[in-house]
């Protein structure tokens, strides 16, 4: 008998979690469905269900272009700071010189600084650079917090690899990049799976740097794209296309974990079992 209730209990806090992370998704989903007055009605199912606020995202404005701007930059983000953390975790990992662990603990405390601290900062690096309203020039402000994490994961990881595969391989004749690219990099595929999704999610909705270094519409990505919607007043917001452009945005991640489901979930127990 109490076995039973506890199973139910587990059951339904499953259930309750559930409900409470994917109904604020179904609800939005719903509220794309509606025009007008039905907008404001509570309703948890469909009801003269209607695409016009789908269609009404791309005709208004170039939401199209925008998703392929945040795709771009979220993509670039991810290749050049995955390439760099695997050369750092390399070297923080394998490599024993003076000040390893201080370079450590100065990577990941540069995560912890809130954007709008190094905000003035990156905005004078941006435009010294010449890469002010360009994507090349988000993707390098994104890596900012997605680089510090992607090198301490991976060093993490890197450091429970066996030494005896490298040192293996060093006899064979392979140098330092054979060994990270042909011996450690298979390993690693899980981890790099996980950190490189949760760095896409990061860079895909970030909207402080993308709304202060872009200035037209054709070079804003989505979370700026959807912020400066406006209706037909100045003061009117479609909520309408809101709902509309907010669930375009997030089908692309929930596909994202559905295809590396299995590398995100084997990266993360590695990581908890050598933790």
């Amino acid at each position: 008998m109490r076995r039973t209730a506890a199973r139910l209990g587990l059951w339904l806090l499953v259930a309750a979690i559930v409900v409470f992370a994917v109904f604020p998704f179904y609800y939005a989903v719903v509220t794309s469905l509606k025009t007008g007055s039905g907008l404001f009605r509570v309703d948890y199912w469909p009801i003269d269900a209607t695409l016009a606020n789908y269609l009404a995202v791309f005709r208004e404005q170039p939401f199209g272009r925008n998703i392929l701007n945040s795709m771009g930059v979220a993509a670039l983000t991810v290749a050049v700071s995955l390439a760099l953390a695997l050369a750092a975790a390399y070297a923080c990992a394998r490599v024993a010189f003076r000040g390893r662990g201080l370079l450590l603990m100065s990577i990941l405390s540069v995560s912890m600084f809130p954007q709008v601290a190094v905000l003035s900062g990156m905005f004078e690096l941006i435009r010294g650079l010449g890469l002010y309203n360009s994507l090349p020039g988000l993707a390098l402000s994104y890596m900012i917090f997605t680089l510090p994490f992607t090198v301490w994961v991976l060093t993490t990881f890197m450091r429970e690899l066996p030494k005896e595969l490298e040192e293996a391989a060093i006899v064979d004749g392979a140098g330092p990049w054979t060994v990270v690219t042909r011996v450690f990099l298979p390993l690693l595929a899980p981890a790099l799976a996980a950190t490189g999704l949760l760095a896409f999610i990061a860079a895909w909705n970030e909207f402080l740097f993308a709304l202060t270094f872009t200035l037209s519409n054709e070079q804003r990505t989505v979370p700026v794209a959807i912020a400066l919607m406006s209706g037909a007043s100045r003061h009117e917001l479609p909520w309408g296309n809101i709902m509309a452009a907010s669930v375009i945005v997030t089908v692309p991640l929930i596909a994202l974990v559905l295809v590396f489901q299995r590398r995100i979930v084997a990266g993360l127990a590695a990581g908890a079992v050598k933790g």
